[in-house]
């Protein structure tokens, strides 16, 4: 890994939207955002429901001793409104990277998830030894399914039965973007 260390500032394409590292301050507007059962269901489980204070506190302490992964805040007119993560592999994957990303229900169809997704997808092509990014939705999360099409994901695979959520057991999405040389 290149700049594995390296934390940015990345401005998005749309206004008083940027990404940036995550800070203690951002604990009251991260409760907010994330306390929704909207955002929660289509989230793995270790993403808690309801969301509480301690949760964002425990939440934006590892990220502040975070060293390996990408973690950042997606900010609008100045509060953090979601986060977009990047999950970088090891071993005979260690040219791979999961990306994960959620967005407060207030900012959702406007386009700020795929300016995000699209924007760390080439900052982590252009800054780190990855030559695959790839997501993984739950069947039921079209809207998610389509942020990755429109950021230049292609679906690979249909998961059958591969995760329960809510004691509902349910296909996922294997959508990958490939940096071309």
């Amino acid at each position: 890994m290149m700049d594995a260390l390296l934390t940015p500032t990345l401005e998005l394409p749309l206004q008083e939207a940027r990404l940036r590292p995550w800070c203690f301050a951002d604990a009251p507007a991260l409760v907010e955002y994330a306390n929704d059962q909207r955002v929660a269901q289509n989230l793995r489980d270790s993403f808690p429901h309801p969301y509480t204070q301690q949760d964002a506190e425990f939440y934006l302490c590892l990220m502040a001793d975070q060293q390996r992964d990408l973690h950042l805040a997606v900010e609008v007119k100045g509060e953090a409104v979601g986060s977009v993560g990047v999950h970088f592999k090891t071993d005979v994957r260690r040219h791979s990277a999961e990306i994960g990303y959620w967005l407060g229900q207030a900012h959702w169809g406007r386009g700020l998830a795929t300016a995000a997704v699209q924007a760390v997808s080439d900052y982590v092509f252009a800054h780190f030894e990855v030559c695959r990014l790839y997501a993984v939705v739950f069947e039921t999360n079209r809207a998610s399914a389509r942020v990755l099409e429109k950021a230049g994901y292609v679906l690979e695979a249909v998961m059958r039965k591969s995760v329960v959520k809510e004691v509902r057991i349910l296909d996922s999405l294997l959508y990958a973007k490939v940096k071309e040389y």
